[in-house]
């Protein structure tokens, strides 16, 4: 797993090996990273944002967000191992001034206390229905900015929750990647 382009291109993230079953540390493809920011690139989306990455695992999502030109990325996971991987990858890159971990579970998700995130990513345990609560527990919190742009990856399409639309929707074998804007009120 390496980081695809920008700032930090072709540096080795540091490796899940065994990883934590428990967790379901399952890191986002190189593939579908680099597909993804395509479009997320088509999009405009990334440059200057402050970025929450939700279950975050390793952080290649947001780490890759940082390296093409993200302002801030805050992560997101309750899992040891992730947490331990996470700062390793943090530290390799040297970007601790640019980055917060909030260790706790999504379901719980405390009050945002900075501005809040413009690009969220979303990658939940496949099948558990946890990205909706945790979505609904951002929004609540504050994470989110009026005209939030989220990427949700799961195992099937998601549906947009209340209060947001489908902007593009695109399938890498059994990941589905749902891009959804939050609307403005």
């Amino acid at each position: 797993m390496r980081i695809i382009a920008g700032q930090f291109r072709s540096v080795t993230l540091a490796s899940v090996g065994k990883g934590d079953a428990a967790a379901h540390l399952r890191p986002t493809t190189d593939r579908v990273r680099e597909s993804l920011f395509n479009v997320l690139s088509h999009h405009d989306v990334i440059d200057g944002a402050r970025v929450l990455d939700l279950f975050a695992g390793t952080g290649a999502l947001g780490l890759e967000a940082l390296s093409r030109g993200a302002a801030h990325v805050s992560f997101v996971d309750d899992g040891r191992v992730a947490g331990r991987l996470l700062r390793e990858n943090i530290r390799k890159l040297r970007v601790e001034g640019l980055t917060q971990i909030h260790r706790c579970d999504l379901r719980q998700l405390p009050q945002c206390k900075s501005e809040p995130f413009d690009l969220v990513f979303l990658d939940p345990p496949y099948g558990k229905g946890l990205g909706a609560a945790a979505l609904a527990r951002a929004e609540a919190g504050n994470w989110l900015s009026p005209d939030a742009f989220v990427v949700w990856e799961e195992a099937s399409a998601m549906p947009p929750p209340s209060g947001y639309t489908e902007v593009d929707y695109r399938r890498y074998g059994d990941t589905h990647i749902t891009l959804l804007s939050k609307i403005s009120t």
